[in-house]
């Protein structure tokens, strides 16, 4: 089972992927925990790239970068892991790339940059994608103190565009997209979270169940 968290930098993705890696070790559920870019020896390097803030990268190398580190992760690490019957958790997948490549830097249209995330995963996607929504107003509130990453550094209008994105990734996409509402309480949300993961099939995460 393959799960993704999206959202912009701030919304909780961090928080709601500990507490759900919390309960999948106090089942004894098999997990993998990744985040993009990253994930890999190679990965990580790109990343290190991409969040530069004293790079100047264009927009398109932007997308063919974060595609390159994906396809590696999802080829050395995601898919041996789903083969041996892991649940792995994605901090970040392709929507991202959709998000803030295609229309953050209002870089291609849709058609073609799923055609370029069909090539790099394989055609492997998630199950389910847990989108938190957090309103600008409140990102900045708590990023306040933090000093921006290259990715960070955009404009309220490249991150209004994010926020368009993934309010249209989720309705062209209802069945693999959960939007949560990520000024709600941690714990409420980790439970939403368990929830729709025992209606998804996960057993194991039903509540007393120990494996």
């Amino acid at each position: 089972m393959l799960i993704s968290f999206e959202g912009l930098d701030g919304c909780g993705k961090t928080t709601q992927i500990d507490m759900l890696r919390a309960r999948l070790d106090e089942r004894q559920i098999d997990h993998l925990i990744v985040r993009e870019p990253g994930g890999t020896e190679v990965s990580e390097r790109i990343r290190s790239l991409l969040l530069e803030p004293s790079l100047t990268i264009d927009p398109f190398a932007e997308l063919l970068l974060f595609s390159a580190a994906r396809a590696q992760l999802v080829a050395t690490t995601i898919k041996p892991a789903l083969d041996r019957g892991s649940v792995v958790i994605c901090d970040r997948f392709f929507d991202s790339s959709t998000a803030y490549q295609g229309y953050g830097r209002e870089l291609a249209d849709p058609e073609w940059i799923e055609s370029l995330h069909e090539r790099a995963t394989g055609g492997l996607k998630p199950v389910r994608t847990y989108y938190l929504s957090v309103p600008l107003s409140e990102i900045h509130r708590r990023k306040a103190h933090d000093t921006p990453d290259r990715m960070e550094a955009a404009d309220d209008e490249f991150r209004q565009r994010v926020i368009h994105a993934y309010e249209t990734l989720s309705s062209v996409h209802p069945a693999r997209f959960r939007v949560l509402n990520g000024m709600k309480p941690a714990e409420a949300l980790a439970s939403e979270i368990e929830k729709d993961l025992v209606d998804l099939g996960l057993s194991r995460m039903e509540p007393g169940n120990q494996g």
